[in-house]
């Protein structure tokens, strides 16, 4: 590993984020990188997991700051791409820096950092080196299959809710509604699912459930809180769990997926732990479930805490 290359950033641009407004917004970024005296090197992404591929390649050629330009889709394959690359070299995340110069519809995962949703600003966090911590969260699931989650993932409704989001954004649609039409469509088109959650060892909930969230960071589904406590350094992993109800009070308390009460709702079982299963009781609850708002599989599935941590860019005073 050169010293040059581990200390310049290695941006990789997502041209399709954000309805096509990428490089109206991203070259005057870029302009202002070099004003500022930011070494950089840019990297354009032409296909879905690409970002991973350029993230791991980027790795293995010694870059450590590796920054995301899109939403949090561009971020989970970047992050996906370092942890990859690092669980099979035996290199510590901890050496790596990511981050997200926001230009996505959807920038959750920026959101319990603190960092401004705003490419000038974030520039400037990354000229002042403004950083902090998150844990490294992986997931194993049915075929032998392992990912790692950055934000928040879930089953059953929240899972469901990213399906009909992601199939509107291929189909072309953009925007804060795409996110609201599905929940509602996803609200009164929900089914249940037959499933046992073990947290930490411990059975926490077997039944009939509409959906189990679980997060390092606070927000989804463009400002959805589903684990509203949830800290991104904590060594911990925040889930939410909302068993099967009648539809009305289901309905009634949708209020709280957005105000950070939704922990204190009488329907939901909520809690912290280092790792969480999720079993399918029977074969038509065997459903999929999702990391970062992107489909990576189906149950059953695992995720723990690993004890590493990966260094993030984050707004000063966060």
């Amino acid at each position: 590993m050169t010293d040059s290359k581990a200390d310049c950033y290695y941006f990789i641009v997502n041209p399709r984020a954000g309805s096509g407004k990428t490089m109206y917004e991203w070259l005057p970024a870029e302009r202002r990188l070099k004003r500022l005296g930011i070494p950089c090197d840019i990297a354009m992404t032409d296909h879905k997991r690409h970002a991973t591929a350029l993230a791991q390649h980027a790795a293995a050629e010694g870059y450590r700051r590796i920054i995301a330009v899109g939403g949090d889709g561009s971020l989970h394959e970047v992050f996906n791409g370092i942890c990859r690359w690092c669980a099979a070299t035996g290199v510590p995340t901890e050496e790596f820096l990511i981050g997200v110069v926001p230009i996505g519809s959807g920038n959750d995962w920026i959101r319990s950092l603190g960092v401004p949703n705003d490419t000038t600003e974030v520039i400037d966090l990354i000229s002042r080196n403004s950083c902090g911590s998150m844990d490294v969260m992986r997931v194993k699931s049915s075929g032998g299959r392992t990912a790692y989650m950055a934000n928040i993932g879930g089953v059953g409704f929240d899972s469901h809710v990213c399906k009909r989001v992601n199939t509107q954004k291929e189909s072309g649609r953009r925007g804060k509604m795409i996110y609201l039409n599905s929940l509602r469509y996803t609200i009164f088109n929900l089914k249940s699912i037959y499933i046992s959650v073990v947290a930490d060892g411990e059975v926490v909930f077997t039944g009939l459930s509409f959906s189990v969230a679980f997060g390092n960071g606070r927000y989804s589904g463009s400002g959805m809180r589903q684990v509203p406590l949830a800290v991104m350094d904590d060594g911990l992993l925040d889930y939410a769990i909302i068993p099967k109800a009648p539809l009305l009070k289901v309905v009634r308390e949708l209020p709280r997926l957005f105000n950070g009460t939704l922990n204190q709702s009488e329907y939901v079982i909520s809690g912290k732990c280092r790792s969480l299963q999720i079993v399918p009781m029977d074969e038509q609850s065997g459903d999929i479930f999702e990391l970062d708002g992107e489909i990576e599989g189906w149950l059953p599935m695992s995720i723990e805490v690993t004890g590493h941590q990966i260094r993030v860019i984050k707004g000063e005073g966060a």
